[in-house]
């Protein structure tokens, strides 16, 4: 796949279909593009452009770990330069989870590289603000200071990014540890700001300044549970939303994958909502 240079970091990107308007699409967590690859086959074979990309510290992208604001926001900043490089901009802006949370962020960075936004499984609640905080950081901090760097290089979450990306290896080891611990610490403080707000990270008044076209389908687990997704609908003027019609299930997380049987219908809900605009 293809590698581009964006604000000094090797960005992996891969574009499916050759023609029609541009869709970037966001993966969560901290999980590579290739999780939706399928959906973006799909949605490529309707006419449009889709580009997926590894947000820094995801997939085989660089690693780069400075806690200057919350990470939806760097890695929106670092979409809208390859978007740039791309000439993609302005581009359908989507994502499930942490993507949605970027993709939001990326509305109220770049609304001029923005035509609409497409949010999937939104994040909101008091589960998903106490189970991520710990999940993204605070455990890694622990683990940072009980083993130092050579046991954060064998945790999953980053030996996943070594296997991907030798050099990201050498990057970590080369890191001091309470360096580690410092950014991660400063990041999880700048998260758990925003992880009790209605629509996790961003504020009412945020959502309500958001004038671009935006479609809404919820989630329906305890991280991303359907209210979460009515309540952005209900904060973003003008918005749409699309009901799966799913029960919502008492388990912490269900992972995307397991909503392919949805995608036919995801992909007809989002195309379509494309097209109008």
């Amino acid at each position: 796949m293809p590698m581009a240079s964006v604000r000094g970091l090797n960005i992996n990107y891969e574009i499916v279909g050759d023609a029609g308007p541009w869709v970037a699409l966001i993966t969560g967590g901290r999980r590579g593009y290739q999780e939706f690859l399928p959906l973006a086959v799909k949605i490529a074979a309707e006419g449009f452009r889709v580009l997926l990309h590894d947000r820094r510290n995801t997939g085989a992208s660089d690693i780069e770990l400075e806690a200057h604001e919350v990470e939806e926001a760097t890695w929106a900043d670092d979409l809208r330069e390859l978007l740039g490089q791309l000439d993609a901009a302005p581009a359908f802006i989507g994502g499930s989870s942490s993507g949605a949370r970027t993709a939001i962020m990326f509305g109220l960075r770049h609304p001029d590289a923005t035509r609409a936004l497409m949010l999937l499984r939104v994040t909101g609640g008091a589960f998903p603000a106490k189970r991520l905080p710990e999940m993204y950081y605070g455990q890694f901090i622990d683990i940072a200071k009980e083993g130092g760097m050579a046991a954060i290089c064998e945790t999953d979450t980053w030996r996943e990014r070594i296997e991907s990306n030798a050099a990201n290896r050498e990057k970590l080891m080369a890191m001091d540890a309470g360096e580690f611990i410092s950014t991660l610490t400063k990041w999880k403080e700048l998260f758990e700001a925003g992880a009790n707000l209605p629509v996790m990270g961003v504020t009412e008044e945020q959502l309500g300044s958001l004038r671009m076209p935006t479609i809404v389908i919820p989630g329906n687990d305890n991280t991303h549970s359907s209210e979460s997704g009515r309540t952005a609908h209900r904060m973003i003027p003008g918005s749409e939303i699309h009901d799966l019609g799913l029960d919502d299930v008492d388990v912490p997380l269900i992972p995307y994958p397991d909503w392919a049987p949805y995608e036919p219908e995801i992909v007809d809900v989002l195309t379509g909502f494309m097209r109008r605009n």
